[in-house]
């Protein structure tokens, strides 16, 4: 792309988020044009390579009013090739954050999750375009608001009719924090109860994180296993197997299983402690399938794509199977540890026992599935009933 031909800019079309069409000057210097979805003159922009940070750094340069249309490239050209120098020769010429979209760029330069959020719920809503000195309480009050108002998608497949939920205050929760997050790296809290308290807007809404209380018998979960896609069955199937966590369960590499003694690492887990654990008999099956003819560094489960499952990945499949076998819409992958741990305290195995496996505290095990203990004392008492 030749952007010092005014005609070539002119023809240019707005990107999202209003991201500059680039030309490469030289190794490592590129010079960028973002047209005005208004008709006005467009931004330049810079972006130049740190050997240091090995990765890019960007400048947004302005739109050089002065300049005629056919000088405005060699003005922004110069300025790309002197921030250029800066950068390759150890400064740190950074772009400037001036509005709550710059803010959000910035935070998410490194947390890919973060970019997922903002992507959907910041950079195409009005507050994105806001002044972060002019950003008040208001501001952010009435983008909760629209936030909150958003339908929560259960299904994306191409076909058939788009399946949506009212969106949960837990969502609603997470999809704050990264912004309030975003926006502490460079604002200070202000005055409380007054309308520069923008931090007040974004705080969590109480008693959001429910517990998952949804069960699925087997029954269920063998329909769930019938209606999954090819590529997601052996790993939802390992969800259905043992009571381990959707992440730790996904983070399991061909080197966590040792199939000659049936034995699993778990390392990434939330107590951030490995252990391991014997498997039954089923679940070392699958485990051995999954890693045959894999390197020791490759996912136990893996994608299509060679990647790991991840929630983001998970959720569509486990949804869409869900919903055509006609179970709650509330299933999750979550939904499957809880019905497991469900089946083996109702079974009588030791919590203690239980605990070690799905990595909690025998006391969070006696908090949520004791009324279940009391449950199978009372069947065995019947058992012995003459």
């Amino acid at each position: 792309m030749d952007l010092s031909r005014v005609k070539t800019r002119d023809a240019l079309k707005c990107l999202p988020k209003g991201e500059p069409h680039w030309q490469r000057i030289r190794p490592g210097c590129f010079i960028g044009f973002a047209p005005s979805a208004k008709g006005g003159d467009g931004t330049w922009h810079a972006r130049a390579y740190d050997p240091e940070r090995r990765g890019y750094r960007r400048k947004a340069l302005g739109s050089f009013p002065k300049e005629g249309g056919n000088t405005k490239f060699a003005a922004a050209k110069k300025e790309a090739e002197q921030f250029a120098d800066t950068v390759e020769s150890g400064g740190h010429s950074e772009e400037k954050i001036e509005t709550v979209a710059d803010a959000c760029q910035a935070y998410a330069e490194n947390r890919s999750e973060a970019e997922a959020r903002f992507k959907r719920y910041i950079y195409d809503d009005k507050i994105a375009k806001v002044k972060l000195e002019k950003l008040r309480r208001r501001h952010l009050l009435d983008w909760r608001d629209r936030l909150g108002a958003q339908p929560a998608l259960i299904s994306r497949r191409k076909k058939g009719e788009r399946q949506t939920r009212e969106r949960a205050p837990s969502t609603v929760n997470r999809d704050m924090a990264v912004l309030r997050a975003a926006l502490n790296k460079v604002l200070s809290p202000g005055k409380p109860n007054t309308e520069a308290a923008w931090q007040e807007a974004l705080k969590p809404i109480r008693n959001a994180n429910g517990r998952r209380t949804l069960y699925l018998d087997k029954v269920q979960r063998g329909k769930l296993l019938q209606h999954i896609s090819d590529e997601a069955r052996p790993f939802v199937r390992s969800l259905c197997l043992l009571p381990l966590r959707p992440g730790a369960m996904a983070a399991l590499t061909v080197a966590d299983f040792d199939a000659r003694t049936s034995e699993l690492t778990i390392g990434k887990d939330k107590s951030g402690k490995a252990r391991r654990i014997k498997i039954p008999e089923q679940a070392s099956n699958l485990f051995t399938v999954q890693s045959s003819d894999k390197l020791p560094a490759a996912p136990l489960f893996m994608r299509a794509n060679g990647k790991a499952w991840d929630r983001n990945s998970w959720k569509i499949p486990i949804a869409e199977a869900a919903a055509d076998a006609k179970l709650p819409a509330e299933t999750v992958a979550y939904t499957l540890r809880h019905s497991t741990i469900t089946d083996l305290v109702t079974a009588g195995l030791p919590l203690l026992t239980i605990a070690q496996i799905s990595d909690t505290s025998a006391e969070m095990i006696e908090r949520h599935y004791g009324h279940l203990v009391s449950d199978a004392a009372v069947n065995a008492l019947e058992a012995l009933a003459l």
